[in-house]
């Protein structure tokens, strides 16, 4: 369910920008390739009500959606205040958005946890504790419950070059409402490729909705621990024998694309 509509998405589909267009989008493309019937379209459309709002929506919810109908998003200025902007991590090739690593959920947990790898963070030093920094992450945690924030991600991604985008070089997946706005914004920018680390289990429950183009990968928590074997795609820390080849190339990725590859099961970082 979810994989193989994006896949005739190809190069060059630009989608329209609109909150009701973003809901119909997410709809379509999880339609099995057949004619659906009354019931499939009625059990779709009640399913992805709650997709789209991450629960059973309250009045609130739907007032908001309806208003969020009416006002267009311009360009991509307009786009950037309403997200809080992205983020461009000197290592990476692409863009990113990164939210605050204290309010990570399992990592918060592991901050204090000696010999995780939450526990010598590098979201939680250098560059990342200034507040003018600090404060950009705090807008963008809170933007995600604005209704114009899958439409106005959608306007971003598919405005940068090049064609990858990074979720979170700081934070995690704050929840089921997120992580659904997520998959919709990968449906949306279907000729790019995403990568999201996460250290939230609970995300295996919904990989079989996940669109083509994300590639998911559940971070070990325990420097030097293998893998986490019932995920198709990993990743681990570990103080030897690292797969990344950042170190050896100053630091940057170049034109290294392990981490947004699916066929590359798991993914060893050295420890920073």
């Amino acid at each position: 369910m979810g994989g193989s509509r994006p896949q005739a998405l190809t190069t060059g589909y630009k989608p329209r920008v609109g909150p009701a267009h973003t809901l119909f989008s997410v709809i379509y493309t999880t339609i099995p390739n057949r004619r659906p019937s009354v019931k499939d379209i009625v059990g779709y459309v009640k399913k992805f009500i709650y997709f789209y709002f991450g629960r059973c929506p309250c009045i609130l919810d739907i007032i908001g959606y309806i208003r969020s109908m009416k006002e267009k998003i311009l360009n991509t200025d307009h786009a950037w205040k309403i997200v809080g902007g992205l983020s461009k991590p000197g290592k990476m090739p692409g863009w990113s958005i990164g939210i605050p690593a204290k309010e990570c959920n399992t990592g918060g947990k592991l901050q204090d946890k000696e010999g995780s790898v939450c526990n010598d963070c590098y979201a939680l030093k250098g560059c990342y504790v200034f507040k003018v920094v600090q404060d950009a992450q705090y807008r963008r945690l809170k933007a995600i419950k604005d209704p114009r924030w899958v439409d106005a991600m959608t306007m971003l991604i598919n405005s940068k070059k090049p064609d990858i985008f990074r979720w979170h070089d700081s934070g995690d997946v704050q929840d089921l409402e997120h992580l659904q706005k997520i998959y919709a914004v990968c449906r949306l920018t279907p000729t790019r490729m995403h990568w999201m680390p996460t250290k939230e289990a609970w995300v295996k429950k919904y990989l079989k909705f996940k669109p083509d183009n994300l590639t998911i990968r559940l971070s070990s928590p325990m420097v030097n621990q293998g893998p986490i074997s019932s995920w198709p795609n990993t990743s681990t820390v570990v103080t030897t024998k690292a797969t990344c080849p950042a170190p050896e190339q100053g630091g940057q990725c170049l034109d290294c694309r392990k981490c947004w590859n699916p066929k590359i099961k798991n993914i060893s970082y050295g420890k920073h």
